[in-house]
């Protein structure tokens, strides 16, 4: 009686279910990794699809946002240079220190000329309550059906890959990042961003 007592959580369907979900979780988010680990940051396919060309013109678009007017198009920002930052989901550990490292280096974007645009399959009401929750002062954009993730090769669905694209005032795209790390994202971006404005 004692053994069946002991045995029975276990065998419970709900938890069994519990487990596998982590697991396949964990399998997954093992082989993004290991798969990213090995792309290039000039490759033109990356897991999440074919990669937009460099120095060739951005994909535009127009999405809806929990800042300004409530829509954002790319072409908003001709004139500026444009960090455009694909991440999988508002609140979310990796994605909310990245957003943080932004955040915190914004006034470095600012006086580089740049914007920074985020953009994630949430929608307008999760950003709204992202935004107020860590203090975020720039754009984020709501792909919910993930088309303009898949204009750049960065989507799984149901949700965008963590990527990042630098988009020149003429509306190039002039970079990319596959290989992103969040802790220290923010301080690669601000020095390619040095390297590529110093070269236009």
């Amino acid at each position: 009686m004692l053994l069946s007592h002991r045995l029975a959580p276990l065998g419970s369907f709900a938890r069994v279910r519990h487990w596998l979900d982590r697991a396949l979780v964990g399998c997954l988010a093992g082989a993004i990794a290991l798969t990213l680990w090995f792309v290039g940051p000039n490759a033109a396919w990356a897991l999440g699809g074919p990669q937009p060309a460099l120095n060739a013109p951005a994909p535009d678009f127009t999405l809806p946002s929990n800042s300004g007017d409530g829509m954002i198009s790319l072409q908003n920002y001709r004139g500026q240079w444009v960090v455009l930052y694909f991440y999988p989901k508002d609140f979310t550990s990796g994605c909310t220190i990245e957003a943080q490292r932004f955040q915190r280096d914004l006034p470095q974007y600012q006086a580089r000329n740049t914007q920074i645009l985020g953009v994630s399959a949430d929608d307008v009401d999760s950003h709204a309550e992202f935004c107020d929750a860590e203090g975020l002062r720039f754009p984020l954009l709501a792909d919910t059906d993930g088309a303009v993730s898949r204009a750049y090769g960065s989507w799984m669905n149901p949700m965008s890959m963590r990527h990042t694209y630098l988009i020149d005032p003429e509306g190039m795209l002039r970079d990319r990042f596959l290989k992103v790390r969040p802790v220290v994202h923010s301080a690669e971006v601000l020095e390619r961003l040095d390297q590529l404005q110093k070269v236009g």
